[in-house]
């Protein structure tokens, strides 16, 4: 099936066929004739799987029919729960709507306010924010939604877990009940189908996977390592095996600069993002990874979702996830659009209940590699099923006074971007060579 037989509109087309779009994915064959006849969508795809395009392409035609609103006003709007996201989205919209006489403009937090205020006094015909800030602007009364066609909740989930949920209610009696409303999600939960009862009228369900269901292109690894030897064998494999980028999340905002600079003192290419840094040094930094003159990026799981970074080798997990479907997302940035990946995890004994979680959902066990100097003294328990409950003896210290060398740390989450977490920090070490 060509994008031709979807019934797009002949600029849209054009506009594809420039950026070498083909055919379109499953995701995109079920869920835009349904957009582009008006009907609430509740969509779920794995990530990677082009559910930006499927959304934004059908909305696209759809305002070409309209005409733009007073000022202040928008047609579309679309809701994400992360600055980088948001800005990812709103770089498509620009993209695909280059040759259509449309304007579009994308809001969220880390910036100046009142820049976003004036860029809204022409009105848009399509609204890229984050709920936070689109907020703010509903306060100073510089957004108005008398004139909103649709409305799309992009990873609403993800939003929720932020600690959007008052946002969204009170956004959800300000607009007008006769709107089109799409939720798309790369996961498919109960949490989601409750979501889309309160927004949506009687919505087509849209799924090309199973509930958190992996690309069966990443290839899964663990790597056994006591938590204060992380960092070094981090450096250790990013050596062996030259990667030539690689995607690292860390529990924390201090666990991500902990390890990138263990990075940058080994020589390697290295930058962290995470809350504490400005929003124009994330956007910045960010683009640097994705153009390639960045090699490695150093994230809280403010990059776990959406992040569309073209052929990206490997997904490194430094801690393992608290949630064990937030590394569904981590490892989703890789093995994307069919193209081979890995998802690289190193794993201390505290995190075992974590792996075991991980591997419930994954259905199957992760392939384990001990590196010769980097056994761990605290084994990690074997987690598979079959495998006794109790914790081999070789797990306990030998030496029996305490030490608070593995002492686990509390640590203020990254509650900018994320759930409170329990963190667990590796301790910072004097690199080798």
């Amino acid at each position: 099936m060509s994008f031709s037989a979807l019934q797009l509109h002949p600029t849209l087309l054009a506009t594809l066929d420039s950026l070498d779009y083909k055919t379109p994915t499953p995701i995109q064959k079920q869920a835009i004739p349904l957009i582009l006849e008006g009907q609430d969508v509740v969509a779920a795809a794995q990530t990677g799987t082009g559910k930006t395009a499927a959304f934004c392409l059908p909305l696209l035609q759809n305002l070409t029919k309209g005409r733009r609103g007073p000022a202040n006003s928008v047609r579309c709007l679309i809701l994400a729960p992360t600055r980088e996201l948001a800005a990812q989205i709103g770089d498509s919209v620009r993209t695909y709507s280059n040759d259509l006489n449309l304007r579009s403009q994308t809001v969220y937090g880390g910036v100046q306010l009142y820049p976003q205020v004036n860029g809204l006094k022409r009105g848009a015909d399509i609204l890229v924010a984050t709920p936070g800030r689109l907020m703010d602007l509903v306060q100073q009364e510089a957004v108005h939604f008398t004139h909103l066609e649709s409305l799309v909740l992009d990873e609403a989930d993800r939003m929720l877990d932020l600690g959007f949920e008052k946002s969204l209610n009170e956004l959800l009696t300000l607009i007008p009940k006769n709107r089109q409303t799409l939720m798309f999600s790369a996961t498919y939960s109960n949490h989601i189908r409750k979501l889309a009862k309160l927004w949506l009228s009687n919505p087509s369900e849209v799924a090309v996977n199973k509930n958190n269901q992996v690309a069966n292109t990443v290839r899964h690894q663990l790597y056994p390592v006591d938590k204060a030897r992380k960092g070094e064998l981090l450096a250790e494999l990013l050596d062996r095996q030259h990667w030539e980028q690689a995607l690292i999340f860390a529990k924390t905002k201090r666990g991500a600069d902990e390890v990138t600079e263990i990075l940058q003192s080994q020589g390697f290419s290295a930058a962290a993002i995470h809350g504490d840094k400005s929003q124009p040094i994330r956007l910045s930094t960010l683009e640097k990874f994705k153009s390639g003159k960045l090699a490695y990026l150093v994230a809280t799981d403010i990059a776990a979702r959406g992040l569309d970074i073209q052929n990206l080798p490997v997904v490194i997990n430094l801690d393992l996830p608290h949630v064990a479907e937030d590394y569904i997302h981590r490892i989703g940035r890789t093995g994307r659009a069919g193209q081979e990946g890995r998802a690289v995890s190193l794993v201390c004994a505290d995190e075992v209940e974590s792996l075991q979680a991980i591997e419930a959902l994954l259905k199957t066990r992760i392939s384990r590699k001990e590196i010769p100097g980097f056994e761990p003294d605290h084994r990690v328990p074997d987690s598979h099923p079959r495998s006794q409950k109790k914790s081999p003896k070789s797990t306990k210290p030998t030496n029996q006074t305490k030490s608070n060398k593995h002492k686990v740390v509390l640590e203020k989450p990254d509650v900018t971007e994320g759930p409170g977490l329990r963190s667990s920090p590796f301790t910072k070490l004097t690199t080798k060579k």
